[in-house]
């Protein structure tokens, strides 16, 4: 299966290329392109809200969610019900209609997409190589700091009969270290994990806050499981700072879902 190559795709979404990994196929969509109102639109057009839990219209988020499988011709997306923490969900038996409650999921074989919604959290998206499977998982600092990264790749090296040394990964759009304020608990979850992960703070205005890097701390999280640091790709584009592509709960409260996907090529 080629890329998708629709004229109206939108300009804000990212197609991620996976060096070496031609069957591996990866996606962060944005807050453009759909039909979602309100706080859940999007200037000029309507929003593409993908999220069924957060009081948007749910025939628009219907329509949302059908847009976007039109757009991956053929490929279903999979959508977890999300809790902030480690399950990994096995998507190889995966039926329409099914919601497993999980912050990750693996797929070995074609025709469904792993996939993750966030409006600051971090979608990481990973993938074994020669396209033997993907994963995709939601990770904020809760997920983070528990071992979400580290379950999502020993799954998905488990089932592609693969190391985790052998795993690419992608981040994609989340909250950037210049919006993301945390106080000392979060630190000190992380530096108990691994103490260099104190880099991943800056001390902010107040006393005893922190403004948290998200992107380091998923790149140190992958290390661990074993993802070598060149291998991992992407970081850096902020929710926050950008409204006219990315929803932002911290910012908005009220606000819709982006999406991240990846899968296979058939």
């Amino acid at each position: 299966m080629n890329p998708p190559r629709m004229p109206q795709w939108p300009r804000s979404w990212r197609l991620v290329p996976w060096p070496g990994n031609p069957r591996v196929r990866g996606l962060f969509t944005s807050r453009e392109g759909g039909t979602s109102g309100g706080a859940y639109g999007c200037a000029g057009g309507g929003g593409m809200n993908l999220g069924d839990h957060v009081g948007d219209d749910a025939q628009a988020v219907q329509r949302n969610r059908s847009l976007l499988a039109e757009w991956l011709a053929g490929v279903e997306p999979a959508w977890l019900q999300q809790v902030h923490g480690t399950d990994v969900a096995a998507l190889d038996d995966w039926r329409t209609g099914q919601s497993p409650r999980a912050d990750a999921a693996v797929r070995l074989r074609a025709g469904v997409a792993a996939s993750v919604l966030v409006a600051d959290c971090l979608p990481v998206l990973l993938a074994a190589p020669s396209g033997r499977g993907v994963a995709a998982a939601h990770a904020g600092w809760r997920g983070l700091a528990a071992g979400v990264l580290e379950r999502a790749a020993a799954a998905l090296a488990r089932g592609a009969a693969c190391r985790g040394e052998d795993l690419q990964a992608w981040l994609g759009p989340a909250i950037g270290p210049g919006h993301f304020e945390v106080g000392d608990e979060v630190r000190a979850a992380f530096v108990a994990i691994d103490a260099g992960a104190g880099v991943a703070f800056a001390p902010a205005a107040g006393e005893g806050k922190w403004m948290a890097d998200l992107f380091e701390l998923a790149r140190m999280r992958l290390q661990a499981a074993g993802v070598p640091r060149e291998s991992i790709f992407g970081g850096g584009l902020c929710t926050f700072s950008d409204p006219a592509r990315y929803y932002s709960f911290r910012r908005d409260r009220i606000t819709g879902r982006q999406a991240g996907l990846v899968w296979l090529a058939g």
